[in-house]
């Protein structure tokens, strides 16, 4: 079991030559000298806090950081962001984001106190993964026709939960609708485990949720999985067909996880959270356990994960628009 307060990210410089200015420029060498807040913008045991603490743990065996974790959930995500926009631009405040929150949030939620472009620093992108649609062992639904065929016959009787308003998992399930034409009522849920739960007990006929989230229980049998939203199947899931091979070819919906600061943290400080964050994707060992949660590794440089998340920043505008999701 992952502890609460554990040692985390150690010092690994970038596989680049640096010039003698470039040195000058390094993160210091004593640097960190006091404990990392990393913030979890959702409750333990959801998709964002497993990834989290999965990559805190075998930091924790390379290096001597002390990295404390903070959880801090509410209105999808965007409270633990605004901690982490808020915060000095030291290196001693980061936080796991991902497209929920740090993309979605800013279109769906009015006034928000920070814009990602511009209050918040990209340090490492650690993992991707499709969303899945699942249900209870005990549901009438089999597949995911049996539930197409009955939200056709009697529209908005179907529920579905989600980890709340505005989240990647909400709007693919918005998208999965207009999709497949049919309309299905939203439960909005603080966070995946309390959506899990319902889901179980059958007090939402329908579980839309990240796979590191859910995987678990269905690999225990209690949950049916149904079909994930991304483009190819889940190497975790392999046996479950996508939306796409449900007959909505080109259907292709995935979240991302990634660490930020606060906007003004030192490119040296970021590029060494970077290069160690890489490193750790890198083992064997850790690929196999984000795999095992049901997400995908998958490394960048500051540069990369930079562009990449600006240009998803930038077309999730349109997308949001388009699935006419919003914040009850």
């Amino acid at each position: 079991m992952l502890r609460r307060h554990f040692v985390s990210y150690g010092a690994l410089a970038l596989t680049v030559a640096f010039s003698a200015g470039a040195q000058a420029q390094s993160a210091p060498a004593d640097y960190p000298t006091k404990p990392i807040r990393l913030v979890v913008p959702f409750p333990p045991g959801g998709g964002t806090d497993i990834l989290s603490r999965i990559v805190a743990s075998k930091l924790t065996e390379q290096n001597h950081w002390t990295v404390v974790a903070d959880n801090r959930a509410g209105a999808g995500g965007t409270i633990g962001i605004s901690e982490a926009a808020k915060a000095q631009p030291t290196g001693y405040d980061i936080v796991m984001g991902q497209k929920d929150n740090v993309v979605l949030g800013y279109y769906l939620y009015k006034n928000l106190p920070w814009n990602p472009a511009k209050d918040l620093t990209p340090i490492a992108h650690v993992a991707y993964s499709p969303v899945i649609i699942a249900t209870s062992e005990n549901s009438k639904y089999k597949t995911l026709a049996d539930v197409i065929a009955a939200a056709k016959a009697d529209p908005g009787k179907i529920t579905y939960g989600s980890p709340g308003n505005g989240t990647s998992i909400h709007i693919a399930g918005v998208l999965f609708e207009k999709a497949a034409g049919i309309k299905l009522t939203h439960v909005p849920y603080k966070g995946s485990n309390p959506a899990l739960v319902d889901a179980l007990s059958g007090n939402v006929d329908l579980l839309v949720s990240s796979v590191p989230s859910a995987i678990g229980q269905i690999k225990a049998g209690k949950l049916r999985p149904l079909a994930v939203t991304s483009a190819k199947r889940s190497s975790s899931l392999p046996e479950v067909p996508t939306v796409a091979e449900s007959g909505y070819k080109g259907f292709d919906v995935s979240t991302w996880y990634g660490l930020f600061g606060p906007k003004g943290t030192p490119a040296p400080i970021v590029a060494k959270i970077n290069g160690e964050v890489n490193k750790l994707l890198q083992m064997k060992e850790v690929q196999e356990s984000i795999q095992a949660q049901g997400a995908e590794p998958q490394a960048m440089s500051v540069a990369d994960f930079d562009k990449f998340f600006q240009a998803d920043f930038k077309n999730s505008k349109a997308i949001v628009e388009a699935s006419g999701a919003t914040i009850n």
